[in-house]
């Protein structure tokens, strides 16, 4: 708890104290102390502020300064030791354990237990491996990829070391903390209100002058901080030297060596944030905090601001006033804003604007780059210093140009692109064929078991039909499923994504996008809702939102248990991976269409420079890309006993009732609730040439398009799925001819499958990332009338020949 929640004439124990460097620095020098008690002597008349006892003597604080310190309460303390009673029997006859009162040593015994749990942030590039450590220290199994914008929201995971608890939290990755990009605006965000007591700046420490432009920002913070030297074994092999130590002392902060695919260096990671955290002396007297000199008329301007800025507590609280000051001189639109709210906002800006014409009269620049040409003047200075050469024993990129002049070539660059998504469908079907069929064989002998062994009624019609019919028809693609994403794992954590980027840059141009609007729509094949998450890397709000709009056409792996049923029913097996080919083209196809139209007509807006890097290729490891296809293949399998299961057993119900023991099982569902249901909407698809069945799994294929696959699983259910005869397309093929259904419809089915109403999660992931149900309304409707139009167009042209 806070001390600010403590009433008078309680008493707590300080744990920590938060806030800001001057802040948190003045706090602590009055005596506000780890391990110091504290009484809540008397609140002024109007609650504030309030008269503290510490250390022997009177002291008032404000509640907002008393919020920043953390204590533990008398009934905090009391109920630690009760968990350590229950956990240690031994402490049966201790006091706490006869409700006698608490002594002061049990206060400070809990709340240095309090104290051992620390919260970490990991700030870095993207690439540098912050995923990695966190997946390292916590266990977690996050998505770790090699391209841009792969964390596109805070992770929290757990760790454990030498009997501390690290909460640790995985930012975005991000270059600065300007307000050039959404995650550069979200990392500060966090930074700033949920201020972490350690921060792990990770660093690519085979491109140290880079990564150290972020360092010096987080230094403006007034944040402490451990800097990891991340992939330190890279520069080793090219022989780069450089004296991290030296490094350390002109930073003022503790560098590490580390390599996490490995390990190496992680505990001495946590050692050192420990001993940050802890404020050793020996810590204390080797690291202190530096101020970056951006030159005389720079250095001005911010003491100037910080003077106005420092009569307001609360930002001193919150904020490094310094940092502040830095940010107005670069014009942060950010910060600019925030700014405003202030009652003397008129006298700061008018500051800020004298010292930058002064910059631009003596330095003859403005002074955003002043001050960018001042911190990479001073990484400069320090590497100098701290000897830094970059070897040539093994250059790390020689392997990645070579790679990149066949990858990247003008003329082979797209049609090894066409190769790798030709190859990536047809392992899919060639190779998950196999696994399919035993799958297929399992579920068809557990049918036929119930339908010989249970008895005629609902309930066996439901498990039969609904959930085996249903949920098996689903299941058995499993597989390809699992294989496509593994597939696309080898694309992300390899760099070859950033590739397809830059490659496809000048047609997403074209489009009205930017070229990092392709990640998002390559994400797109495996889900969209991930996908559009993945938007708040492209820095142009505009091409954020076409992008948006134009994901849902992209063929998430929902729609393959869809497209394969359906090709594998209507069509030979040669022409397969040439159908599902088609459709990810059309998806495309009208991807490009509604862009152009978007932009030029709807959706107004500038765009940004196409600034992205290129990360060294970096061949995946086994088991990385095995547990991510596996988290794949859970999360889908979840989707089969939970909202598919649902949805089985719902579909069932309404094609069973009203039963009718005398009618055929074709009439029964005709005359069923489901049947009642196609039979009104049959009119709408008349002109795709869909009969009610089909009507009934696009309506259900609102929640989750695999439901759509279940539904017909339902729906064209009967005793001969399960008849030892391994020819379920061909029974298939054969209820839905009979039905008149023929490929020229079944084709046209899977067009409205492909661009219509996206699923009910992307959709709210699309609120969510605009604020707006305006636009998540939009996407739903105008894809549906695309479908429509589309699959009509083609089914009534088809029909000519």
């Amino acid at each position: 708890m806070r001390l600010s929640d403590l009433k008078t004439g309680e008493r707590g124990v300080i744990v920590k104290v938060k806030g800001h460097g001057g802040f948190r620095k003045r706090i602590v020098e009055m005596g506000f102390i780890k391990g110091k008690s504290v009484d809540v002597l008397l609140n002024a008349p109007l609650q504030d502020p309030v008269k503290y006892k510490i250390m022997g003597y009177e002291v008032s604080l404000r509640r907002s300064e008393a919020d920043n310190i953390e204590v533990v309460s008398t009934e905090e303390a009391k109920m630690l030791s009760d968990i350590q009673e229950s956990e240690h029997p031994s402490y049966i006859n201790t006091p706490a354990s006869c409700d006698m009162p608490l002594t002061d040593k049990m206060m400070v015994d809990a709340a240095m237990k309090r104290r051992k749990c620390i919260n970490v942030a990991l700030v870095g590039n993207p690439n540098c491996g912050k995923t990695s450590l966190f997946n390292f220290a916590s266990g977690a199994h996050e998505r770790v990829g090699n391209y841009s914008g792969v964390t596109v929201d805070a992770k929290v995971g757990t760790a454990h070391f030498e009997g501390y608890e690290f909460n640790i939290v995985d930012l975005p990755g991000t270059y600065s903390l300007s307000a050039y990009s959404p995650e550069e605006l979200y990392v500060r965000k966090q930074i700033i209100e949920h201020t972490p007591d350690i921060i792990i700046n990770v660093i690519d420490s085979s491109n140290l002058e880079r990564n150290l432009y972020l360092t010096t920002q987080l230094v403006d913070m007034h944040l402490r901080m451990v800097c990891a030297l991340n992939m330190f074994d890279e520069t080793e092999k090219r022989g780069d030297v450089v004296n991290y130590d030296k490094l350390s002392e002109l930073f003022g902060i503790p560098m590490v060596p580390t390599v996490f695919t490995s390990g190496r260096g992680v505990d001495d990671l946590f050692s050192a944030v420990i001993k940050l955290y802890e404020g050793t002396e020996d810590e204390e007297a080797h690291f202190r905090h530096i101020h970056i000199n951006h030159g005389h008329e720079i250095e001005d301007g911010i003491s100037r601001i910080q003077k106005y800025l420092k009569e307001d507590a609360v930002i001193r609280q919150r904020y490094s006033t310094r940092y502040l000051g830095i940010k107005l001189m670069e014009r942060d639109r950010d910060v600019e804003k925030f700014i405003n709210t202030l009652p003397n906002a008129k006298e700061i800006f008018n500051e800020r604007d004298l010292a930058a014409e002064r910059v631009q009269e003596e330095m003859k620049e403005d002074s955003e780059t002043a001050i960018m040409d001042a911190k990479y003047g001073f990484i400069h200075g320090a590497l100098s210093e701290a000897s830094y050469a970059t070897g040539q024993n093994k250059d790390t990129y020689q392997m990645t140009h070579l790679i990149d002049r066949v990858i990247t070539n003008r003329y082979l660059g797209f049609p090894i692109f066409i190769a790798m998504i030709w190859l990536m469908f047809e392992t899919t079907f060639s190779l998950g064929q196999y696994p399919m069929d035993w799958i297929e064989a399992a579920v068809g002998w557990i049918g036929g078991a119930v339908s010989s062994y249970m008895p005629d009624g609902p309930l066996k019609a439901m498990i039969a039909d609904g959930i085996i019919g249903g949920v098996g028809s689903v299941i058995v693609f499993l597989p390809q499923i699992l294989i496509l994403y593994f597939f696309i794992s080898f694309m992300e954590d390899s760099g070859y994504m950033a590739r397809a980027a830059f490659i496809m840059d000048k047609i997403m141009h074209k489009m009205g996008l930017h070229g990092k609007s392709f990640i998002p729509l390559i994400m797109g094949f495996g889900c969209n809702v991930p996908a559009v998450m993945a938007t708040r890397t492209i820095e142009s709000k505009r091409s954020r939102l076409i992008t948006m709009m134009i994901l849902p056409m992209m063929s998430c792996s929902a729609r393959l248990p869809i497209y394969i049923m359906i090709t594998g029913t209507f069509f030979a097996l040669e022409y397969r991976s040439a159908i599902m080919i088609s459709l990810y083209m059309v998806g495309i196809a009208m991807s490009i269409i509604m862009s152009r139209i978007f932009s030029r007509y709807l959706i107004k807006g500038e765009d940004t420079p196409f600034v992205m890097e290129l990360p060294p290729y970096r061949f995946p490891t086994w088991k990385a890309m095995a547990r991510h296809t596996w988290e794949k293949g859970k999360q889908y399998l979840r989707k089969m006993g939970g909202v598919i299961l649902v949805a089985s057993i719902i579909v069932w119900a309404l094609g069973y009732f009203p039963h009718d023991e005398s009618l055929s099982p074709q009439k029964q569902q005709e005359q069923s609730y489901i049947g009642m249901i196609g039979k009104s909407v049959e009119p709408l698809f008349r002109a795709q040439g869909f009969d009610w069945k089909l009507d009934v799994g696009l309506l259900s294929g609102v929640g989750a398009k695999e439901i759509v696959a279940s539904t017909m699983g339902v729906l064209y259910a009967d005793d001969s799925s399960f008849a030892d005869d391994n020819t379920k397309y061909s029974l298939l093929r054969n209820r839905m001819l009979s039905d008149g259904i023929t490929p020229l419809s079944a084709y046209c089915f899977l067009l409205f499958v492909l661009l219509y109403f996206p699923c009910i999660a992307t959709i709210a992931a699309i609120r969510s990332e605009t604020g707006s149900w305006r636009w998540a309304i939009f996407a739903a409707t105008y894809t549906t009338l695309l479908a429509w139009v589309v699959s009509a167009a083609v089914y009534q042209i088809g029909s000519l020949f």
